[in-house]
């Protein structure tokens, strides 16, 4: 599905990937782990657009992404929950989710998705005229995984979701994200939570310092002596 294949990216004379490879396939939870600088979220900018690669290539569905804008990409079927969240504070949760819809989405199909999510997400029909800046910290995750997946997205990637959580959120959050990828959606997670995302993830790469150091099955990688070391503890 998504193919990233030995891209480089630089700001000014600095390197930020190095020769970074990374697939994909349909109906796969793949997780992208690394400490706080190792390029993940520039990762993750790189395959929507928002950095252009200096070097390599991204193919989603067999068609090359980096060469498009942002949103068209978004489009093409990717959806994301960026780190933070980034709702609308001063918008409801309605208006966060009707802000996300596809244009000249009928109303029927509307209808479909809005239930989707709030099936997903029940207490979010109790929060549906109230400010989204008011909810706690779990409800605005919720909000976040809930405004991407109205976009029906193929692939959903989720930028270091639990950052912020309360632990017995965070475990809550995990079981969503697995029920998600039940219904069909195939998931990029990025973490620093490596235990977490190599528990629900059917494969993992390893970013450090820019470059993939470490990949394969997550049973593969949690045998891993480096990654055990440096990410389980």
């Amino acid at each position: 599905m998504l193919e990233v294949k030995n891209i480089s990216t630089q700001f000014g004379k600095m390197k930020m990937l190095q020769d970074v490879s990374l697939d994909i396939r349909q109906g796969e939870i793949v997780c992208l782990l690394g400490s706080n600088g190792a390029g993940k979220s520039t990762t993750i900018k790189a395959i929507l657009g928002l950095i252009k690669p200096v070097a390599g290539t991204i193919r989603f569905n067999g068609d090359r992404i980096d060469v498009l804008k942002t949103y068209q990409i978004i489009n093409l079927g990717l959806s994301i929950v960026p780190e933070g969240r980034r709702l609308f504070p001063k918008m409801t949760v309605m208006e966060n989710l009707k802000i996300a819809l596809k244009a000249k989405m009928d109303e029927g199909r509307r209808d479909a998705v809005f239930d989707q999510v709030f099936t997903l997400f029940p207490v979010l029909v109790e929060r549906r005229s109230q400010a989204a800046g008011t909810l706690s910290g779990g409800e605005q995750a919720m909000l976040a995984i809930a405004r991407a997946l109205v976009q029906e997205p193929e692939l959903l990637i989720l930028d270091e979701p639990s950052f912020g959580l309360a632990p017995i959120l965070v475990e809550k959050f995990y079981e969503t994200i697995q029920s998600i990828r039940k219904q069909g959606t195939t998931i990029l997670l990025t973490e620093q939570n490596a235990g977490k995302a190599l528990a629900i993830a059917d494969r993992g790469y390893v970013l450090q310092k820019g470059t993939i150091f470490a990949s394969g099955t997550t049973d593969a990688l949690c045998q891993n002596n480096l990654v055990r070391e440096c990410y389980l503890g």
